[in-house]
């Protein structure tokens, strides 16, 4: 019965295919590809290479001072790959879901959020370290998600150049990014009373 069986469609071929259909939570659920993706709209979007040395030396750090603060509180920090869904109205089925994405770190503060399969509905907090590849989505696709989703605090980090941009929400909209760099310490505006040394970071 083997030569029966159809051959699973590689990453390529999926994307090849994009413009005919946009995907669900419940098409990435069955895909077994070597390749991590994510899903914005209905559309895959593949994820960068294995992260850089410094990448991962920052999302470590960063996310062990996070994870400190908030342990014994409301607040739960995780690091990717974890699954972010958001749905467009609460209670959607999982092949109504089309945006899955993996941030490198999160905060979800409302419990209620949080299942097996990771985070559905916007974190408080979100950070994306860049990497040549997603500078782009990062900047411009997942920010714009993120806003229009209610991430109330949402970093981009450019660890090459050892800058953090930090968007916050008021009414509905981030305000202009404020600017750090390797020298300064952030007050969490999401984590009152959390202060992070870029120092310590980089």
């Amino acid at each position: 019965m083997s030569e029966y069986k159809q051959e699973e469609k590689t990453l390529k071929e999926l994307l090849a295919e994009e413009p005919t259909a946009p995907y669900s939570y419940a098409d990435y659920l069955k895909w077994t590809f070597d390749e991590r993706v994510e899903l914005i709209k209905g559309k895959i979007f593949d994820m960068s290479p294995a992260p850089t040395r410094k990448h991962q030396g920052i999302a470590i750090s960063l996310s062990s001072t996070i994870y400190d603060y908030v342990k014994g509180k409301s607040c739960k920090a995780y690091y990717a790959p974890f699954d972010v869904r958001l749905p467009n109205k609460k209670g959607d089925p999982d092949d109504k879901i089309h945006t899955v994405v993996q941030p490198d770190i999160m905060v979800i503060c409302n419990q209620d959020k949080l299942d097996e399969k990771g985070c559905v509905g916007a974190p408080d907090l979100i950070v994306e370290i860049l990497s040549p590849s997603t500078a782009k989505k990062d900047l411009t696709i997942k920010r714009e998600l993120y806003e229009e989703n209610g991430v109330k605090e949402y970093w981009v980090i450019y660890p090459k150049e050892e800058i953090v941009e930090v968007f916050t929400l008021a009414e509905g909209k981030y305000n202009l990014p404020q600017t750090y760099v390797n020298q300064d310490k952030i007050q969490v505006h999401t984590l009152p009373g959390l202060e992070i040394d870029l120092k310590e970071v980089f």
